[in-house]
């Protein structure tokens, strides 16, 4: 019983919407019809001040040709002045279509890929920056020092020994001024 009325509520709600929304049409068409029939009187007022009917009866060939020079001299500075205002007109539209294709940029609207990591020698990245400027090969290895094992064990001679005896040599008073004197005494020099 409860359900029943809730499905007659939406049923009478959703007619009185599409009742309303058909209303609404009808008003705002009523609306525009008004509005056209409106700025057609404004336009046939405006003419009305603004254009003087012609006279051209009993006029002699010279105020004729007179009244023809003032109309083209008016027909040329409206026809400029529109020329102007179409110039930049279509300024703006190309400025704003400049503009939203900017906005969708910023948006972030296109995804972008996964990067993936991609190993490059040095010479194909110095080939990919300088094009064809890039001659010389770049061999970062090459270009390493390199140290042989041999050298390294020559520099540092190791004594084999008992480390008993070192430690017994290092303990107490006797041992510690022992590594003050050999600390003192490189520096000294």
């Amino acid at each position: 019983c409860v359900s029943g009325s809730w499905a007659t509520r939406g049923l009478f709600n959703s007619a009185i919407s599409s009742c309303s929304q058909s209303l609404m049409l009808a008003k705002a068409k009523e609306e525009w019809d008004q509005e056209i029939v409106d700025k057609q009187a404004e336009k046939e007022r405006y003419l009305s001040e603004r254009v003087t009917p012609l006279h051209t009866s009993g006029l002699s060939l010279s105020q004729l040709q007179d009244l023809c020079r003032e109309l083209h001299e008016k027909v040329e500075i409206v026809d400029e002045e529109r020329y102007d205002i179409e110039a930049k007109c279509n300024h703006n539209t190309r400025e704003i279509k400049d503009l939203k294709i900017k906005v969708l940029d910023l948006r972030g609207k296109f995804k972008r890929p996964p990067l993936r990591r991609v190993r490059v020698s040095a010479d194909a990245m110095l080939r990919a920056l300088l094009g064809s400027k890039h001659k010389v090969s770049m061999d970062l290895r090459a270009n390493l020092k390199s140290v042989k094992k041999e050298d390294t064990e020559k520099e540092r001679p190791v004594e084999v020994g008992d480390w008993r005896k070192n430690v017994e040599a290092m303990s107490g008073m006797e041992g510690r001024k022992k590594m003050f004197d050999a600390a003192k005494s490189p520096t000294g020099q």
